[in-house]
């Protein structure tokens, strides 16, 4: 991967445009409370100014029928100079019948702030492609809008990556963490939270660094063949950072899209794997399939990462260069997130 074009950083004061660029359920009557609280709770937190995109609250059966108005929308944030900054309000299934809609020009012409997580891999993979670093990470639905309050974790991850251009070091696992709460309740209830366990190095030995790529694969698989999905030569070098079927709960449909990846050429010439939390079958079918069938048990691989479906997330910030160090068991971001 070619080094990207690096947004300014967020400050205090800047402008945040939300967007419903895939599903458009943040505009339904039954979500609109918890998207307000999202609101409310990124405004105080942060100290920023919330806008919406002019699409962004039409629902859901809306926005589907129209891709081409969430195509407009971005790039409506990207040209106005008002807007610093562009958070989803959510996933989805339905990005890839936009990312034809838009011009490009204008993303690279206008580089700014862009975050989401879920479908928004497909958004995140579409920039690195035109040449700009976007960020896999927390959408306002969830977790900035989960229930009681926003976890300290994920609250220090966004000022670390988004509002601050100091070099980011060490990113440390959490201390404990939850399944991702998806649902039009808001009001305060008690999290059942896990004891987190770390990084754990399941291959490899030594350091290796690479520039980071990755995301959820099944929004992935839906660009393959595509040009919005990179070539081979692509990922060479690069450290690969997926959530491998989890978001569905089923270690075949994760089986499937590590395949898909291995065919597509994503692990030949990588330089480390970081997954997300994976039980011991599943960590065997990425055994099986980077050392058997990719012939790679040279490959590096660290699981436990906390980006994706869970609470909290911490952000993967698309072309960074990045470490994964197998002696220790930890992660690291080598460079500032942003410019």
């Amino acid at each position: 991967m070619d080094s990207l074009l690096v947004p300014k950083k967020l400050q205090r004061g800047d402008t945040i445009a939300l967007i419903s660029v895939s599903g458009g359920r943040a505009g339904d009557p039954d979500m609109l409370p918890r998207y307000e609280l999202g609101k409310k709770r990124l405004e105080e937190t942060f100290g920023v100014k919330v806008i919406n995109t002019p699409n962004a609250l039409k629902g859901n059966q809306f926005l589907y029928e129209h891709p081409e108005l969430r195509a407009q929308d971005l790039m409506w944030a990207f040209e106005n100079d008002e807007v610093n900054g562009v958070i989803c309000n959510m996933g989805g299934d339905d990005s890839y019948r936009v990312l034809p809609l838009v011009d490009w020009a204008i993303i690279k012409k206008h580089p700014k702030v862009f975050m989401g997580y879920s479908d928004i891999a497909s958004w995140t993979t579409a920039f690195a492609i035109a040449g700009v670093r976007s960020y896999y990470g927390p959408n306002l639905l969830t977790p900035i809008a989960q229930p009681v309050s926003l976890d300290e974790y994920t609250k220090r991850s966004i000022e670390r990556f988004l509002f601050s251009n100091d070099v980011i070091g060490e990113v440390e696992p959490c201390e404990q963490f939850t399944n991702i709460e998806w649902n039009d309740k808001i009001k305060p209830r008690k999290i059942k939270w896990t004891k987190n366990t770390g990084y754990e190095v399941i291959q490899g030995k030594g350091k290796v660094q690479g520039r980071l790529f990755g995301g959820c694969t099944g929004p992935l698989r839906q660009i393959m063949g595509t040009k919005f999905f990179p070539k081979p030569e692509f990922f060479e070098g690069c450290i690969i950072a997926l959530e491998v079927g989890s978001p569905y709960g089923s270690a075949l449909a994760g089986l499937h899209d590590l395949r898909a990846f291995a065919a597509a050429g994503v692990f030949d010439k990588a330089a480390g794997f970081y997954l997300t939390q994976e039980n011991d079958y599943e960590r065997s079918l990425v055994l099986k399939v980077i050392n058997e069938e990719v012939h790679r048990n040279d490959l590096p691989i660290i699981v436990n990462g906390d980006f994706g479906h869970r609470t909290p997330m911490s952000i993967l910030p698309i072309g960074a260069m990045c470490e994964i160090d197998c002696d220790e068991a930890k992660f690291r971001i080598l460079e500032p997130t942003v410019s």
